[in-house]
């Protein structure tokens, strides 16, 4: 396949070598989905390298497409531990990024997974040195990723000295909604050389540099990469969590906060930053709009420029605090554009049935994926300064209500006319199980990985 560019933003584009690049990583998720996310730990490191030689061949390279070649899209990351597994040379283990190496667990009181959220509550063996290699296999239906992971498994079987030792699965909600019952996936950054056109024309495409190492990023500067350069271009590195979402405790707040249940939908938009159909509030504010939410054309289309006290959006809703977009422009200090980075959120575990107020005991959330080429700060900085600090948004003492890191003294501040409206005692609706940071190499990384003789 040739390198593509992108769209016309008035400027030359660099040239994607998207034969290279594991095709996982910027697909757009279908809807309906349904995937599975597996954890493997290398127990023997010649056949930790069979394995990789083995698995190739299920992992797609190229364009972003809607129908996978391979009837999912496999993308396949590996922890510091893991390549450390593979007999990778030290030296080029100490080019990867500080954080990356660390670890998810090591930066955890950073990152605000502090009390029932801390590594010592998470779920074995996420955090832990036993993990090593990460797979996400991600279908249009059951049936496919069915075809596929059973080939994945007998990849595994081949492999004696490589062990399966976790496995999540996904899948879109009978509601097409999150377990909180919103409309997600939108807002994603357009990426010049991929030929996905933008969703929101306030947007020029994104740097691929700030996806994908190897290429001029937002700076105009080729990111940081691994060495040697065929095992860091085309790579990406890769964030997941498991999050447990408390779905009863959010309903039961709000129910005891509003004032009916008009006010109760309401409410829930201003926290999250849109209605639960995906329609955005800066687009329109006092009403639920369906036709908009499930518009892809323009549900992504707006700024939140003219609205810099939110009125419209509060500037502390969630979906705001994630992609200020235009708000901060007048900061002069702040570039949104250095911050963006492609979101994959899958939910797992079941619905909890319309109108139920009590917790039901069952494992329920969200396993979020985050890909760029920055950790530091795109992820990490994200989640320290705009979901678990206010300070950038002119109130410190707030966070972010829905997924910061809260304590159950958390403050939501509405603007309205007349008098603002406060939301206090906000408790915490969402709690880390674990995650871990990864890198997904391009495909020759792969086989360079496969073919160490160290």
């Amino acid at each position: 396949m040739e390198p593509q560019t992108g769209g016309n933003t008035g400027e030359a584009e660099v040239r994607l070598e998207l034969d290279d690049i594991q095709s996982g990583a910027l697909h757009e998720r279908p809807s309906p989905y349904v995937g599975s996310h597996l954890l493997l730990r290398i127990d023997d490191r010649e056949e930790g390298r069979a394995f990789v030689r083995r698995l190739l061949p299920l992992v797609d390279s190229g364009r972003p497409d809607l129908v996978p070649a391979q009837g999912a899209w496999i993308t396949v990351a590996f922890t510091y531990n893991g390549l450390e597994a593979l007999g990778v040379p030290q030296d080029s283990l100490d080019s990867f990024a500080p954080e990356f190496r660390e670890g998810m667990a090591a930066r955890a009181e950073q990152l605000g997974d502090v009390g029932e959220s801390g590594p010592a509550n998470w779920e074995w063996p996420l955090g832990t040195d036993d993990v090593h290699i990460a797979i996400a296999a991600l279908s249009p239906d059951a049936e496919r990723l069915a075809v596929v992971l059973e080939r994945a498994h007998k990849v595994f079987d081949e492999s004696p000295g490589v062990e399966l030792i976790w496995q999540q699965d996904c899948y879109q909600l009978p509601t097409g909604r999150t377990s909180f019952g919103f409309k997600d996936g939108i807002g994603q950054p357009p990426i010049e050389g991929t030929g996905v056109a933008p969703t929101n024309h306030h947007e020029r495409p994104l740097k691929a540099g700030e996806i994908v190492l190897g290429y001029p990023d937002e700076t105009g500067d080729l990111p940081p990469m691994p060495t040697p350069d065929i095992l860091g271009r085309n790579g990406t590195y890769v964030v997941f969590r498991k999050l447990h979402t408390r779905v009863a405790a959010y309903r039961t707040y709000l129910r005891e906060k509003a004032k009916n249940r008009e006010d109760e939908a309401l409410l829930g938009a201003k926290m999250v930053g849109r209605w639960q159909s995906g329609a955005p509030l800066a687009v329109s504010p006092d009403h639920d709009d369906a036709a908009l939410g499930a518009d892809r054309h323009h549900n992504n289309d707006f700024s939140y420029g003219d609205d810099p006290r939110g009125f419209k959006c509060p500037v502390g809703a969630h979906a705001r605090r994630a992609n200020p977009r235009d708000a901060l422009d007048g900061e002069g200090s702040v570039d949104v554009r250095l911050h963006r980075m492609i979101r994959r959120g899958t939910s797992y575990g079941p619905m909890l049935p319309e109108g139920v107020l009590d917790d039901d005991g069952v494992d329920r959330g969200i396993m979020f994926v985050f890909a760029g080429a920055h950790l530091k700060r795109q992820f990490e900085f994200v989640k320290t300064q705009w979901l678990n600090d206010g300070i950038f948004i002119g109130a410190p003492a707030e966070k972010d209500p829905l997924v910061g890191s809260a304590d159950g003294t958390g403050v939501l501040t509405i603007p309205e006319r007349p008098i603002r409206r406060r939301l206090t005692a906000l408790p915490p609706f969402v709690v880390t199980r674990g995650g871990e940071y990864c890198f997904a190499p391009g495909l020759r990384a792969l086989r360079w990985l496969a073919d160490l003789d160290t």
